[in-house]
């Protein structure tokens, strides 16, 4: 019997299988955490990776990233992981270390050659940015899962942490959006190989780059966009800066037809449909902005960009487009016009 296809055996698909953010918050507001004051970066910011002090120059970064199949080819799914995990640690502007596997599979469903190819994709991109797999876990489980626990190294003093903007900075995106409307429709078989390919090109892309170039411009905040859509991800800079957000709609980078795509309910996922009803919380939408735009800033995205709070006088120097700026105003809130 042929296998049937990864993102088959998954109800969700990629960062879109988050929990719903505003519920997940909620849930970690509740916690009574220990302090501990090595811990410099923790769960309260919603960054994308802890930081634990180790010394006056040297610091861990600790991050865990797992998910669904997004494509159905194995080893673009592992390769894919493999990046998104590690974008974590160079968004918080570390250097990757080490990393552990967290696998869940149907091997006698799926075979060990698929099991194999996933993690060849995987190892592909560890490869690529020089951080070696140690180990790992895995269990038997019906719906396939796949990611990575990826420790690093960063200067506590040269830290992107989400509540280091300030007032002026440019916003930079260094990746197009809408691999989450592309994976959707992928899955229902309807996108060109073409633009299943791109957006395969970019989730596997490492942010590694544009990490160095964003601590070498002097920014002051990072944070990559995964399955809280870019209005999520930028929204936690904004707040924990004490800082609004303004976005230009217009100058939000997109995947080559994913405008189209977004015209079509079916484009539409339930994880950026849960993430545009918590957005609409904290965005205000200029009465121009165009639907599609609106659902492009909310998509659930896999292995993302970065958002990179920069002067705007070395907004240049960073690979991507510049989509807006931060302003004194209401804490948190976005003004997309």
């Amino acid at each position: 019997m042929p296998s049937p296809r990864l993102t088959s055996l998954s109800r969700g698909s990629g960062c879109g299988c988050k929990l719903p953010a505003a519920d997940l918050h909620a849930l970690l507001g509740d916690l009574e955490l220990p302090r501990d004051e090595r811990v410099l970066v923790g769960i309260e910011t919603g960054d994308d990776a802890a930081v634990i002090r180790l010394s006056d120059e040297l610091a861990l970064v600790q991050t865990i990233d797992f998910f669904t199949p997004i494509v159905d080819d194995p080893h673009a799914f592992g390769a894919i992981a493999a990046a998104n995990a590690l974008s974590d640690v160079y968004a918080m502007g570390g250097t990757p270390l080490s990393a552990l596997s967290i696998l869940a599979f149907p091997l006698e469903r799926l075979g060990s050659e698929i099991l194999k190819s996933i993690l060849d994709g995987a190892l592909r991109v560890l490869n690529e940015a020089e951080t070696p797999l140690v180990g790992g876990h895995s269990i038997e489980d019906p719906e396939p899962k796949f990611g990575l626990a990826v420790t690093g190294t960063i200067d506590p003093d040269h830290m992107l942490a989400n509540s280091g903007a300030r007032d002026g900075d440019a916003l930079v995106l260094t990746k197009p959006l809408g691999t989450g409307a592309i994976a959707t429709m992928a899955k229902h078989g309807e996108v060109s190989p073409e633009l299943l390919a791109q957006a395969i090109e970019v989730m596997s892309t490492l942010n590694r780059s544009a990490g160095s170039r964003a601590l070498e411009a002097g920014a002051h905040a990072a944070a990559d966009v995964t399955g809280f859509g870019l209005l999520g991800h930028l929204h936690a800079i904004a707040r924990e800066s004490g800082l609004c957000a303004e976005v230009r709609a217009e100058a939000v980078p997109a995947l080559p037809g994913v405008k189209q795509l977004l015209a079509r309910e079916e484009a539409i996922s339930g994880g950026t449909r849960r993430v545009a009803d918590w957005a609409a919380t904290f965005t205000n939408f200029n009465p121009d902005v165009a639907d599609w735009q609106r659902w492009l800033l909310a998509d659930a995205t896999t292995s993302g960009g970065l958002i990179v709070a920069v002067p705007a006088g070395r907004a240049s120097e960073i690979p991507g487009q510049v989509f807006g700026r931060l302003v004194s105003g209401p804490a948190g809130i976005i003004n997309v016009s």
